[in-house]
């Protein structure tokens, strides 16, 4: 009895696996035909859409044409449109009222305030009416910049955060206000106005918050170089009275002087050791004094220009201000729809019948 079970066991065996292999192939047939019965649904109305063209290609032809003649025409009769940009680099986050300046200026074009517009930019006010629109966006920026951005957002935040955030999100997060420099567009049916635009944007950068944290900035600086320079007095002090008193005591023939606790100054082989540590203390405090001056003269203004409006701007080609091109596509789209959905209509009053 066992032996004959032992004999059963492996038949068994392999109709188990014979079954499942039918199984796993019927599966592949069926998913094989679904994905052949979406490809010949596609073929088949991308040929019935060809179709109806074919069927109706001499009407769609002209339709065409004289789509493409009104375009020309109307093309003609547009008037062309200007555009130049302006590269800024803002400080003291000064950046958020540039923004929210350049809004501002949108807002009073589309609502016809061109006199606000021409105080703030000192035009006329006919210069103004030629303004069409204001933009700004972040300035070019190289993936060096952009790596060297995240290593900075990574010392500012946490370790476990820091290991969590990828540089792919941070890059997806970025917003208008992260980049450092940034880009202002403008568009006028006035092709030489822009230069005479640079004066009333760069007051766009001073507010009082701005003004209170240039402030700020410039007392603390008050504060370190004052700090330092009376440290640099006290060097050059401690160096004049130890060389005094080296001098005395080499004429005495003393070998240790001391001034108190924690400061002994010692002559012959120690002279040398104790000036080389005045020395680079004092030039040490130097280079701090240098770089203070160095951040102050780099950064005190609200902005920097770093590139400014070209004396005639470029004639703008959007796509869609296009009409050769835009009115015949149109046409040609419209046009078909029309005719499949009336094919479409004809061939369900016909079914059944």
């Amino acid at each position: 009895m066992n032996e004959d079970l032992r004999k059963n066991q492996p038949q068994s065996d392999e109709v188990d696996l014979g079954q499942l292999f039918n199984a796993i192939g019927r599966l592949f047939e069926r998913f094989f035909r679904f994905i052949g019965s979406i490809l010949t649904a596609i073929f088949s109305f991308i040929i019935f859409v060809l179709k109806v063209v074919i069927d109706n290609f001499k009407l769609i032809l002209v339709v065409m044409i004289i789509a493409s003649v009104l375009g020309f025409l109307m093309e003609k009769r547009k008037v062309d449109v200007y555009t130049s940009q302006m590269l800024v680099k803002p400080y003291f986050d000064s950046k958020y009222q540039l923004v929210s300046n350049i809004n501002y200026f949108n807002t009073l074009i589309s609502t016809q305030g061109y006199t606000e517009l021409s105080t703030i930019f000192d035009i006329s006010e006919e210069s103004a009416k030629e303004l069409r629109s204001f933009d700004v966006q972040p300035g070019p920026e190289s993936d060096n910049e952009k790596v060297k951005a995240y290593g900075e957002f990574l010392e500012s935040i946490d370790s476990l955060s820091a290991t969590t955030f990828t540089y792919n999100e941070f890059i997806e997060n970025r917003d208008i206000f992260t980049g450092d420099l940034f880009e202002i567009n403008v568009e006028s049916t006035k092709k030489d106005i822009f230069k005479s635009l640079e004066k009333g944007l760069n007051s766009t950068f001073k507010n009082e918050y701005s003004e209170r944290l240039k402030q700020k900035r410039d007392t603390l600086l008050e504060i370190q170089k004052s700090n330092i320079l009376a440290t640099l007095n006290a060097v050059d002090s401690l160096s004049k009275v130890y060389i005094s008193v080296l001098q005395e005591e080499s004429r005495k023939g003393a070998t240790k002087i001391s001034f108190g606790e924690g400061l002994s100054l010692e002559p012959e082989s120690k002279s040398k050791t104790k000036e080389f540590e005045l020395l680079e203390r004092e030039i040490e405090l130097r280079e701090r004094l240098t770089r203070l001056e160095e951040v102050k003269v780099q950064r005190d203004t609200y902005f920097d220009m770093v590139s400014g409006f070209q004396e005639v701007g470029a004639k703008t080609a959007k796509f869609t201000e296009k009409y050769v091109i835009l009115f015949p596509l149109i046409g040609f789209i419209v046009l078909t729809i029309i005719f499949i959905v009336s094919r479409t209509i004809k061939f369900v009053r016909g079914y059944g019948r």
